[in-house]
Order: structure tokens, then C-alpha cells, then sequence
């Protein structure tokens, strides 16, 4: 797929205002398939979901459609996918659940590289249950995560690892395949935070080895909403607290009142639009959402090498994000300039980015940051050579 950014920009509405957009970790703009679907949603005739009437019979297909949409994205089973506010919610929601069988004496596990959205639930729930909490450390120097740092925790009574597909701010991507096999060996459950490596790689949650996998739509175009997907039979054990006439049926038992169908028709066309970005593309939806990922990891690394090596070259930025693999964002620091005000000098410029802990809370105090964190420059489906362009002139203005 030969990846064609300006006819990609097209469909970006956000991007008509002149702005140069680099703070896609933290939300990504919404193209206009989206937005449409969203709004005609809204618009159109749908009620609570139920077989009587063209309403509820409308309603009943965006559900199903956007859990098989989701499905075709994380190659996963659409009768595991549950629907919900946010990524964290739908965290400390099944935290709760999962914590129900544990006890004094368990261990749970967590990661220094994690978003807190995949520390703090787990953590406040293993305190809630009289459970021990061990720590996954990752090298400051490196920003590496390896096997070894979980073994160094693992033990028989380890009930649940939580750890990262992608660090939001570093970008890392451990290999989260060959951490679930040595989890699994212990017997542990393995909680995946998938919301930065959904929006620069293709899923494969089996592959992953994830009993369950976290991620957010709108850090790939679609809506304000949070997905969790498990295997169908692994959720049937869990039983949260609902209300007496709500289903009991899995996933809709773990999703809490009427579900939003705008955002599921939004989440269904975000999903829709990147398997249309090769025109020439054939195959199944799942294929061609592979496709069009492999694209942008292409396109968005050329960017990011660009604005690297441009950093590496100034004597007064630290580079945080140093991982071999890692997606394209960027985390750096600038002697004498704080993250705010950075951010601040590059938003009167019309350039976004984002600044401070950015919810990484763990790994920037690892790395001596503390709450203050540092500038963090991700690259998104959108993002071009003048973007870069922009960006590099600001930080690094010519004499």
C-alpha cells in the first residue's frame, strides 16, 4: 500500500483550522465518517435494543456491528468485547470483580512502565482484599521491560500481572507475548493495557497472550469510549454487581444501563475507515485493517526518525522514549525550559503537544521526572512533512 497522507488529511475536519496536531497519545483527531456516523446515529430513529420494533431492532445492529467490528481490530471474539466510558473505568469495574477471589497471601503485579489507568486499579483493589502488591521495574537507561524484571516478581501465588502493550509517554512496547507465557506458567491472569499500541499496530490478542486487553477508540479516530475483550468463557466466571432485571448475559452483564449507540456506530466507522485507506485494498475487513496499519507504522516512523535525530542533535534536550521498539511517539526534556511552558511557546505557535506526567505516573518519577514529566510528540494517521516541519522550526529555530 503506497500510504497517501494528503488524501488522508482530507477526511480530517479538525485539520482545515491550520493547526498542527501532535498530541494524538492523548486523543487523535476524528475523521468525518465518524463524525457523521455519530451524529446520524443521533439523528435517526432508535430506541432500547429488543425485537418489536424498527427502533429497537436499529439499535440492536450498531451493538452488534461494533462488537464485530472490534472483533475484525483485535482479532478477537466479538462475544467478548465489552463496551464502556473509558479504558479506566471499565478497569477499575473488572478490578473489583477479579478481586472478589482474592485474599491475604496473593500477589498481584504491576508495571513501572504502566499508565496509572493499569496501576492504581489494581493496586487500590489488592489493598481493598488484604493482597500483596509487587512491582515489574523497567531500566531507566534503556526504557526497556523484559522477562526477566517479571520474574524477579512471579511466584506461585501471583494472581494477576498487569503490564503495558506500549508505554503512552516512552513508547515502549515490551514483548508482551513472551511475558503472558511466563505469567500463565505461574498461573496468573495477564491484564493488558492496549490504548497506545492499538493506535500504532495492528492486534492480535491471542498472540499477545492477553486474558484480557484494554483499549480506547478515540486514540484511533473514533469516540470518547473505553473496550475491554476477554475470552466469552473467562468472563462468564466473573460476576459484578448489576441490578436485579439487567442481563446476565455475557459481555452486556459487565456494561451498566442503556449502552451509548452513537459512539458504538462511531467506534464501527473509525474501524471502517482505516480499512478503506488502500482503495485498492481486497480482502476481509481484518485484512484490511492489517494493511493499512502497516502503512502508517511506515509512514509515521519516517516522521518520527526525522524529529529524533533532530532532537539528538541539540546538546540540551534529553531523550526519554529509547526503546528498540517503541511507536512514534516522542518524550523529551529541554535544559532550562519547563514541559508547560515548552508547551505552551508551541501552542501560540498552532502546534499541539502534551506535557507534564500525561498519567504515566510511575514511570516519571522512575525516570526522576516527578509530576512535572517532560514534552511528549506522538505522530498520528494524519500527521505530514510540514507538521514535522513546523515542529522542528519552533524547537530548533534557525540562526
Amino acid at each position: 500500500m503506497a500510504y497517501d497522507v494528503a488524501a488522508v488529511r482530507s477526511h480530517y475536519p479538525a485539520l482545515a483550522g491550520g493547526e498542527a496536531f501532535f498530541d494524538g497519545p492523548g486523543g487523535t483527531q476524528v475523521p468525518r465518517p465518524v463524525v457523521d456516523a455519530v451524529a446520524g446515529t443521533l439523528g435517526s430513529a432508535v430506541s432500547n435494543r429488543g425485537p418489536h420494533t424498527a427502533p429497537q431492532r436499529a439499535a440492536d445492529e450498531i451493538v452488534h456491528a461494533c462488537r464485530t467490528a472490534l472483533g475484525d481490530l483485535l482479532r478477537a471474539d466479538p462475544r467478548g468485547i465489552v463496551f464502556g466510558r473509558s479504558m479506566t473505568a471499565l478497569t477499575y469495574d473488572l478490578s473489583r470483580v477479579i478481586a472478589q477471589a482474592w485474599g491475604p497471601g496473593d500477589e498481584v503485579v504491576v508495571s513501572r512502565l504502566d499508565h496509572d489507568g493499569n496501576v492504581r486499579p489494581w493496586v487500590q483493589a489488592a489493598e481493598a482484599r488484604g493482597a500483596t502488591v509487587r512491582w515489574i521495574d523497567f531500566d531507566p537507561e534503556t526504557a526497556e521491560l523484559g522477562t526477566a524484571d517479571l520474574e524477579a516478581v512471579l511466584s506461585d501465588r501471583t494472581r494477576l500481572v498487569a503490564v503495558t502493550a506500549a508505554s503512552n509517554v516512552l513508547g515502549t512496547m515490551p514483548d508482551v507475548a513472551a511475558l503472558a507465557e511466563r505469567a500463565h506458567a505461574a498461573g496468573a491472569l495477564v491484564y493488558v493495557d492496549g490504548v497506545h499500541y492499538t493506535a500504532h499496530e495492528a492486534v492480535d490478542v491471542a498472540a499477545l497472550g492477553a486474558d484480557f486487553f484494554a483499549c480506547s477508540p478515540y486514540k484511533f479516530g473514533g469516540p470518547h469510549c473505553g473496550v475491554v475483550t476477554a475470552d466469552p468463557g473467562l468472563l462468564e466466571t466473573l460476576r459484578p454487581d448489576k441490578l436485579v432485571p439487567s442481563t446476565d448475559v455475557v459481555p452486556e452483564r459487565f456494561e451498566l444501563g442503556t449502552l451509548p449507540y452513537e459512539l458504538m456506530a462511531g467506534t464501527t466507522a473509525a474501524i471502517d475507515f482505516l480499512a478503506s485507506l488502500d482503495p485498492a485494498a481486497a480482502g476481509s475487513r481484518r485484512e484490511r485493517v492489517v494493511g493499512a496499519w502497516d502503512a502508517i507504522g511506515a509512514h509515521e516512523d519516517v516522521l518520527r526518525d526525522r524529529i529524533e535525530h533532530a532532537l539528538l542533535a541539540r546538546p540540551d534536550v534529553t531523550l526519554w522514549s529509547r526503546s528498540k521498539r517503541r511507536t512514534s511517539t516522542l518524550y523529551f526534556s529541554v535544559d532550562g525550559r519547563s514541559p508547560a511552558d515548552l508547551h505552551a511557546e508551541l501552542g501560540r505557535r498552532g502546534i499541539s503537544v502534551s506535557s507534564g506526567h500525561c498519567y504515566a505516573w510511575e514511570p516519571c518519577h522512575r525516570l526522576g521526572l516527578g509530576p512535572t514529566g517532560a514534552v511528549r510528540v506522538g505522530l498520528a494517521p494524519y500527521t505530514d512533512d510540514e507538521d514535522v516541519h513546523r515542529l522542528l522550526s519552533a524547537l530548533i529555530p534557525s540562526d
